[in-house]
């Protein structure tokens, strides 16, 4: 894996197939490509930006970055150089030394190709080896099956499920699914995570 660079306050992490980039304004044209792949923005058990709203879920990112709360990533395919996605750590505690990963998704046609496996441990490395933590959550919808079944995949396990955890954009009364890797867990999870990036090879 190629080292972590620093720009504006935020690393870039580099993998093989992947890089995240320190989110920037600039990035809306992309990232609003990569999100027609597929028209995510119709999803109803996610938001992703769509053209009407794609400056206003960027701004609301770096407005997290300047709070300390929020270090939101472009997702950068290696091979083309193309935006494919977004993702950030959020709810950043460092006192509690604790965040979250979320706000995760890539084009229709990147899913299920081996990026997401790579682009969350360069993530979670980074959380734990970096940041210190002791405590990496993900919340999901729990209509989202694929979305389920992909944090169980990573080694994370199932905490329970957070009622009307969050209103939708079309008013629906969402109920959320929590999942957790905590710092006792790591050693094992980065074990399996690099024989499945290495089997994927």
């Amino acid at each position: 894996m190629s080292p972590e660079v620093v720009t504006a306050g935020q690393v870039t992490l580099s993998g093989k197939r992947v890089e995240l980039l320190p989110l920037r304004a600039e990035h809306a044209p992309q990232l609003l490509l990569a999100a027609e792949d597929g028209e995510l923005w119709n999803m109803k058990v996610t938001v992703i930006p769509g053209p009407s709203t794609v400056e206003q879920y960027i701004a609301t990112a770096l407005a997290g970055r300047d709070a300390g709360t929020v270090m939101p990533f472009a997702i950068v395919h290696r091979e083309t150089g193309r935006i494919v996605g977004s993702t950030r750590f959020w709810k950043i505690d460092r006192q509690h030394r604790k965040l979250e990963i979320g706000h995760t998704w890539l084009s229709q046609s990147m899913q299920r190709s081996g990026l997401n496996t790579e682009m969350k441990f360069l993530l979670l490395r980074h959380a734990f080896e970096e940041m210190n933590c002791v405590r990496v959550q993900f919340t999901t919808d729990e209509l989202n099956e694929k979305s389920r079944a992909a944090i169980l995949r990573i080694g994370a396990r199932q905490e329970g499920i957070v009622r009307h955890e969050r209103i939708m954009p079309d008013g629906r009364k969402r109920n959320s699914v929590r999942f957790s890797i905590i710092d006792d867990e790591w050693p094992q999870v980065k074990a399996m995570l690099l024989e499945k990036m290495s089997r994927a090879s």
